[in-house]
């Protein structure tokens, strides 16, 4: 990675898909501005049709910082909007980082994550992501987000040690290698970033988890949205193992199975009414857990962490079923890649 400047310090493009944020743009904005100079990076905004503030807010900022740029997305999705980015970046660009509009990135982000991807040699950086949320239902949703009970495990949401993974969130990349492997596949909504690293790895990539550059993410403020933002996240995973004839881990089957057991449940209760021990039990096993978190907290928000965690579960099953019976055909037409 050369630097055109000659300071050592290498051409950073930041692309920040958007899509109605103007609740969150300014704050990731400015957390992005104060950490990167002009001379050496530039931040790619790209709309995918905002019909709010967005991108008059994005252009007040513009005015104040010209290496901020305005883009149209016309896919609208964020795979596209970051596929748009890399081709599109400043000829002296050789790293690529995506920002999330619906986060906040702490001061030394930036040099963090270009130094890890430098130092490592990887081909691309991830971090591990905090929930935060401000109002109750939001609070209790970014609990149910943060644990392990909510998330299965994931490893960015655990923060562990720095280490070689499979997957994280997604922050820098090797712009030439992203472009290589032909960035991200337009066809998904959703668990984009897992397919890519899923082709990265087998193109001979790697993946570094930057433990010392956390984020902090901004959930959905309600569970009907949450519903359906899990739902797409299910599904996209479904697409994921069909299109790389994949076998699911036991932690992406564990809502799956909450959701068929209580389900079948409450379909058999009328002749076996012993059958409703099974929802009545996952149903008691999230509410307690959120009560527990209450507790544990001091903070009687967090009794919605039970619901939030049940959204989340059965959306998740939900759309990872439905996509699965969806793609079935093409698991089997399709090469393995």
């Amino acid at each position: 990675m050369h630097s055109p400047s000659g300071t050592g310090r290498p051409f950073v493009s930041i692309a920040v898909p958007v899509l109605n944020e103007e609740h969150y743009i300014t704050a990731c904005l400015s957390s992005l501005l104060v950490q990167l100079d002009p001379q050496q990076g530039e931040i790619l905004v790209l709309d995918g049709g905002s019909t709010d503030r967005t991108c008059e807010i994005v252009e007040e900022m513009q005015r104040k910082h010209p290496h901020i740029r305005l883009l149209h997305n016309p896919a609208r999705l964020q795979s596209a909007a970051v596929n748009l980015a890399a081709r599109v970046a400043s000829p002296e660009s050789r790293i690529l980082l995506r920002a999330d509009a619906h986060a906040w990135y702490p001061a030394d982000f930036l040099q963090r994550v270009v130094i890890a991807l430098q130092e490592q040699r990887a081909t691309s950086v991830v971090v591990p992501m905090i929930t935060a949320g401000n109002g109750a239902m939001q609070e209790a949703i970014a609990a149910a987000q943060n644990s392990r009970f909510g998330n299965g495990g994931s490893a960015h949401r655990i923060r562990p040690a720095s280490q070689w993974v499979e997957h994280g969130h997604h922050a820098a990349f090797d712009r030439d290698f992203f472009l290589s492997i032909g960035g991200y596949d337009e066809s998904f909504t959703h668990n984009e970033d897992a397919e890519l690293d899923h082709r990265a790895i087998a193109a001979g990539g790697r993946i570094w988890l930057c433990a010392e550059a956390p984020i902090t993410y901004f959930p959905r403020k309600d569970l009907l949205s949450l519903a359906r933002q899990y739902m797409r996240h299910g599904g996209g995973r479904a697409r994921t193992l069909v299109k790389h004839h994949l076998t699911p881990k036991p932690r992406q089957m564990a809502p799956v199975i909450a959701l068929l057991g209580s389900v079948m449940g409450l379909l058999i209760a009328p002749w076996f009414p012993a059958a409703l021990l099974l929802p009545l039990a996952y149903a008691g096993l999230c509410l307690g857990w959120g009560a527990w978190m209450a507790w544990r907290t001091g903070k009687a928000s967090l009794l919605a962490a039970g619901p939030a965690a049940m959204t989340m579960h059965l959306a998740w099953g939900w759309g990872f079923l439905r996509s699965l019976f969806r793609h079935k055909g093409a698991l089997r037409r399709q090469p393995q890649s």
